[in-house]
């Protein structure tokens, strides 16, 4: 029995904030002198973004005009967990549902009511009765559909999701699963300046991710198999990416010696998962990579041989969103599955997330296209060559 990646939809807040932009919120916000302003914008052009979307207009905004922090030279009073969290309510269902709509568009034999599962993620907001049961409500799923939310466990939480639908779907054939990553990173900027809340003020936006997972292939386009899964852990790394709850927000700590862990770990990550299957890393030209950064993506694409070519779908989505932890590799996976055709048929697909811990994950996927699907482009292709 075989579990397939059918659909995955996304969303973005209406926000868009160039990156230079952000960089001069953040020296001012921090009150910079003029050689640390200098240092901060370096920092911010060689980051691989241009730009990040905000449930927050403030940060393409002036002191003065801020909606959501102070319109204070220091910011004070700082903002709180709960006017955080309250801003995380507000905003976190409305681009829930355009990102599950974005998805479902895709799949139209799957209606609301077909959902068996609804598996929530996020990181970056928590309440009860939560995400989860408004989802419900918003989108006329069964009253009865199955929920399991995936929290705090950061950038490579979408890989748990994942995991969890695989087993529902090879538990019950019937099964039809809903996945959802939602994150409001940006609601969590600290006034820090240390290198690590400098360098995560730098790389971090907001984003939300749907994904459709079942026992059979979509029926129209591209699907992906799930066909196998590994997981590292890292001990070395436990303090150098951490996610904190503290008193004025979650604090995000991401050390400049995370690319060294993912250096040592990544080539073991891999055999680990390749030795479940007869493939080798040779025999795989297909990639999506959350992208934690752009040095993360290099010292990967250094440790495996690979070409910034083979990772474009991840520097794509680092230049055009960010990293928005949980949503950020079905962001990637989204753009490398418009990308397919069918010539891509069983072609394998290579994974991986990072986050706290450190943990390193790993996926393998199967390009997959529903047989009627493939014969009706077959039967297409020999019409215009005729």
């Amino acid at each position: 029995m075989t579990t397939f990646l059918c659909a995955i939809g996304t969303a973005t807040p209406p926000h868009l904030i160039p990156q230079p932009k952000i960089a001069d919120f953040m020296a001012t916000a921090l009150q910079l002198d003029a050689s640390d302003t200098r240092k901060l914008q370096a920092l911010y052009r060689v980051s691989g973004i241009g730009q990040r979307y905000s449930v927050l207009p403030d940060y393409g905004r002036t002191n003065g005009e801020f909606t959501f922090f102070p319109n204070t030279p220091d910011l004070e009073p700082f903002p709180t967990v709960g006017q955080r969290m309250g801003v995380y309510r507000e905003h976190a269902l409305p681009l829930s549902v355009a990102a599950v709509q974005d998805c479902l568009r895709q799949v139209p034999d799957v209606e609301p009511s077909a959902i068996t599962h609804l598996i929530t993620v996020s990181c970056t907001g928590m309440y009860a009765p939560g995400l989860d049961i408004e989802l419900v409500a918003a989108l006329g799923l069964s009253t009865a559909v199955r929920r399991t939310c995936v929290n705090f466990m950061g950038c490579y939480a979408a890989f748990n999701a994942l995991k969890l639908a695989d087993a529902f779907c090879l538990a019950d054939p019937k099964a039809c699963v809903l996945i959802v990553c939602t994150e409001l990173c940006t609601i969590h900027f600290q006034k820090n300046k240390e290198e690590d809340h400098l360098v995560s003020n730098a790389l971090f936006g907001d984003g939300s991710a749907a994904a459709l997972v079942r026992s059979r292939p979509a029926e129209q386009g591209p699907s992906l198999e799930l066909a196998a899964f590994h997981c590292e852990i890292e001990s070395d790394g436990h303090k150098d990416m951490a996610w904190h709850i503290n008193d004025f927000g979650f604090e995000m700590t991401l050390s400049s010696y995370v690319p060294r862990m993912i250096q040592r770990g990544i080539r073991q990550l891999t055999d680990g998962l390749l030795a479940k299957l007869p493939v080798e890393l040779a025999d795989i030209h297909a990639f999506a990579i959350h992208p934690g950064g752009r040095k993360i993506l290099e010292t990967i694409e250094q440790e495996l041989g690979l070409t910034a070519q083979d990772n474009r779908f991840a520097y794509q989505v680092l230049r055009e969103y960010g990293n928005m932890s949980s949503a950020t590799v079905l962001f990637v996976l989204r753009e490398l599955l418009q990308s397919l055709t069918p010539a891509n048929n069983q072609d394998p697909v290579l994974s991986f997330a990072f986050g706290p811990g450190l943990t390193l994950e790993a996926m393998l996927l199967t390009v997959a296209y529903c047989s009627c699907a493939t014969v009706d482009s077959a039967v297409s292709s020999a019409v215009e060559k005729a």
